[in-house]
């Protein structure tokens, strides 16, 4: 989960008092209710708007090995109240790993099922809670290192293939996926209006309105000629973790080994992936401006997009600075204690949104396309 509010579960922004407050204790007792394992040691995780823990649990004696690190997950109030949404993610994080991506295995309860209901009587009100239990996965994210171009490359390759794989993807409730006023889907760039005043009076609200407007008048009006898919649609810094190996020649090199963070899955476009890619992969970069070019090449070293997809590259990634930023600023209204967690994200953000705004949209895309093209020979359909 990145470090703004990068991670989100509902269709609106998180009401006050909807994360769950479970102590250490409490969350041990649960996974061994409803998981029927027993807990050896617990520990609380950082996150926004849910809660997650980091489970040890203790070999049983018919045991024969397998993994004994979990992620405990449990979903706000307000995202508990949209079940199937979280069932249908679920399956995809299972049908994915069962295709060879590395994600989570899922832990099914002593009912045999992937997820589980909670109802917690806080004294006043009944709440309920959905609650997830999934493997641990290894790594690091990619937020602590210098991300090399070749890492780049393949990340933009990697949100492709998991895009291109979800084609395959059925389910019986799959349009729970279509998620109109979810504030996270690019679609909604203009519902950022009811939020821009959390950023006052200055040059980065000019801005913001400005994508705005461009958005409605020229994204907006082009969205039939996208291509439609599942989106991940938070490919962010913190949610993919890798690993280094050493290559032949002693150097480090990296791999991924695990993608995190399927709350903000819904239906979307191609090219709304490789934009939030560009932009969360720009965020900690020392060359910002270079890295798209290298996203781009991967994504399209497996699905090439379109000329109008192209074409609407550049306002999409600033579209998504927009909706991080904005976001973070309203988040910090709301929930000042974490101001200093939200804000971490947010000092770079602008900078690269006024450095993308300031060169304009020829100047950046010709780095961008001209990087791509140097791939091109080793292109892979």
């Amino acid at each position: 989960m990145s470090p703004d509010t990068m991670s989100h579960g509902d269709d609106q922004p998180s009401q006050a008092l909807a994360k769950p407050t479970f102590s250490e204790v409490q969350a041990s007792t649960l996974v061994e209710s409803v998981f029927g394992l027993k807990v050896s040691k617990i520990q609380s995780l950082p996150s926004y708007d849910d809660q997650n823990f980091h489970v040890y649990i203790s070999r049983t004696k018919d045991s024969t090995g397998g993994l004994t690190e979990y992620v405990l997950k449990i979903s706000n109030t307000e995202t508990s109240k949209t079940p199937d949404l979280i069932e249908v993610q679920t399956h995809i994080i299972m049908f994915l790993r069962a295709t060879g991506f590395p994600t989570a295995a899922v832990c099914r309860t002593k009912g045999d099922n992937i997820t589980s209901l909670m109802s917690i009587d806080s004294g006043s009100e009944i709440k309920t809670y959905l609650v997830r239990l999934m493997t641990y996965l290894p790594g690091r994210p990619i937020a602590e290192i210098s991300v090399s171009p070749q890492l780049l490359y393949d990340i933009g390759r990697l949100a492709a293939k998991l895009d291109k794989t979800l084609e395959k993807f059925h389910h019986p409730k799959l349009n729970s996926l279509h998620r109109e006023n979810f504030i996270w889907n690019l679609k909604n760039v203009p519902l950022l209006e009811k939020y821009v005043y959390a950023l006052g009076q200055n040059r980065n609200r000019e801005i913001v309105e400005q994508v705005i407007q461009l958005f409605k008048d020229e994204i907006m009006t082009k969205f039939s000629h996208f291509r439609e898919c599942i989106n991940h649609g938070d490919f962010n810094d913190h949610n993919i973790l890798i690993e280094s190996k050493k290559s032949p020649f002693g150097d480090t090199e990296y791999q991924v080994s695990g993608i995190l963070d399927f709350g903000d899955m819904s239906y979307g476009y191609y090219v709304f992936e490789v934009a939030i890619t560009i932009m969360y992969m720009m965020i900690e970069s020392n060359n910002p401006i270079q890295v798209g070019g290298h996203v781009l090449a991967g994504f399209e070293s497996i699905i090439p997009l379109t000329a109008e997809e192209r074409d609407a590259l550049f306002l999409l990634v600033c579209s998504r600075f927009c909706q991080s930023l904005v976001m973070a600023a309203y988040s910090c209204q709301l929930y000042p204690e974490n101001k200093e967690y939200l804000m971490i994200t947010a000092k770079t953000g602008w900078k690269h949104l006024q450095q993308l705004f300031d060169m304009g949209q020829k100047a950046v895309e010709e780095i961008w396309f001209e990087t791509a093209k140097t791939y091109k020979s080793g292109i892979s359909m």
